[in-house]
């Protein structure tokens, strides 16, 4: 049996001074812990076999064990602890072969059965760690305590009636895993980061849809501060921020009320906040529970979990490429910057979208055209990746066109608009109008000739002063409407220009 220790609180690295918050009395140190909430991707729930869908008619989703019926027994989803050990492998962490369900007491109305079942003492996962950018570009590991199993509650719906409450169970049983990181973090870039991170990471293991509009992903963020090296200050936990730019807003927020209060001379209370979105402040919402306000003791009607190895390793063998390692291959197969690969592996769908475009191409020009071109365009209307007009092999058409010198730059923007505009593929657009670019060197010639014996003053220019070429190749381009191939016409130029 492999046990492990209840998380301690403790500091396991320094901020660098230049991630220390300036104030009048001094400098001072965040230090940030999360909790992420992440439903497990399964079509059922965790100890019932009613379906985990999002969205249904309220109750449509209820198992009877799910609405705490007298003498209804759980039952483990195998499928969702398979989940929660290859997000354990995804992060390199420990796999207990051994763990076990415990009941956490509390009440609430959207939690009929009056405790929830979760893991306290013995989780299934254990150590592991998880890179993450800081504000200077460096790499930081963010220390992962455990990963526990536990269930949803329901919702509680405050606005249908001015004066009652109605409960919807059908998020309740949904499977969760808790994932609880050491308090690694230093700033609210790096705790905006580890949450980016950690759902472009479940994502790609598909064990989370990461989803967090529906709820799917979410952080309790805890913060508190500290003279640089000091002892540890006492702690606020903000609950439920559900989106990677509200995390990095509340701890910058929570961490600045919280200096405020000790310089003034007062003191931390250990609570629960909430984050309003519309204010970017956190506000009370209660006083913090301990783990003895819970009363843990283990589940009775729920067996130790007990893994066999050989399933473990078997799973570990299968798990798909992760973000990291996707990392470092679109930098060496593709000789992207660590900035560009970052943006592309950030999601799932970005990185295969990308390595379609790719295919057989120039890659920095696919990267080019698929980050600069058509995120603006996209990020201009307000559309996600998967609603984009214009799919990866159709942009890929247009960089081949680009990269064999069939068009160049400028007209390519023009057959990109076309594109979206109507739907056709770029070679289709380019034939049907007539946009090939021209690699004729004589007629190329003659363009540069007539624009010689009409500009006599300025060939002169031009060869006390190189840089005028940038004049020239603009005026032949203009002549040929266009469709002159920049690089001959550059080459030309020299050579008439008598430029080196």
């Amino acid at each position: 049996m492999t046990q492990t220790s209840v998380p301690a609180y403790t500091a396991f690295k320094t901020a660098r001074p230049d991630q220390w918050v300036k104030s009048v009395t001094g400098d001072w140190e965040i230090i940030v812990g999360m909790e992420v909430h992440a439903q497990v991707s399964a079509k059922s729930k965790l100890f019932s076999g009613a379906s985990a869908a999002y969205g249904g008619d309220p109750n449509s989703h209820v198992a009877m064990v799910d609405a705490g019926m007298p003498g209804m027994l759980p039952v483990i989803n195998k499928f969702v602890v398979e989940q929660a050990v290859k997000t354990g492998l995804g992060l390199g962490a420990k796999i207990n072969l051994w763990s076990r369900f415990d009941r956490k007491n509390y009440f609430y109305p959207d939690l009929p059965q009056g405790y929830q079942i979760s893991q306290y003492l013995y989780p299934i996962i254990g150590e592991g760690s998880l890179e993450v950018a800081s504000e200077d570009g460096s790499m930081i590991m963010v220390g992962i305590e455990r990963i526990h199993l536990e269930q949803d509650a329901g919702k509680s719906i405050h606005d249908l009636d001015p004066n009652s409450t109605y409960v919807d169970l059908n998020r309740s049983g949904c499977a969760l895993m808790e994932i609880v990181s050491k308090p690694d973090i230093r700033s609210a870039d790096e705790a905006a980061n580890y949450f980016k991170n950690l759902r472009a990471l479940v994502r790609y293991l598909e064990t989370c849809d990461g989803n967090m509009d529906e709820g799917s992903m979410r952080a309790d963020v805890n913060v508190s501060v500290r003279r640089p090296g000091g002892e540890l200050g006492t702690r606020c936990e903000i609950k439920n921020v559900n989106s990677t730019k509200f995390v990095g807003m509340a701890v910058n927020y929570e961490a600045r009320r919280q200096i405020e209060i000790l310089e003034d001379g007062g003191t931390i209370d250990q609570e629960t906040r909430l984050f309003d979105v519309k204010t970017g402040q956190t506000r009370t919402m209660r006083s913090k529970e301990d783990a003895h306000d819970y009363r843990y003791f283990p589940d009775p009607d729920l067996l130790p979990l007990i893994l066999d190895e050989a399933w473990v390793e078997n799973i570990r063998a299968n798990l798909p490429e992760l973000p990291a390692a996707m990392k470092a291959r679109f930098q060496s197969q593709y000789g992207l910057s660590a900035y560009d690969a970052d943006v592309l592996v950030a999601d799932k769908e970005f990185a295969a979208f990308y390595e379609e475009v790719a295919k057989g191409r120039d890659a920095k020009i696919a990267n080019s055209w698929m980050t600069v071109e058509l995120f603006g365009w996209l990020n201009k209307n307000g559309k996600e990746l998967s609603q984009s007009p214009i799919g990866a092999a159709a942009l890929g058409g247009l960089v081949g066109l680009i990269t064999d010198g069939t068009i160049n730059g400028k007209i390519a923007k023009d057959v990109f608009a076309k594109m979206i505009e109507t739907g056709d593929e770029a070679a289709v657009i380019v034939e049907r109008e007539g946009l090939k670019q021209t690699t004729d060197t004589g007629a190329i010639e003659a363009s540069i000739d007539a624009l010689m014996a009409t500009n006599p003053e300025k060939v002169a220019e031009a060869r006390e002063k190189p840089k005028m070429l940038g004049w020239w190749v603009g005026q032949v381009m203009k002549a040929t409407g266009g469709k002159a191939n920049p690089a001959i016409v550059n080459e030309i130029l020299k050579g008439k220009l008598g430029i080196d």
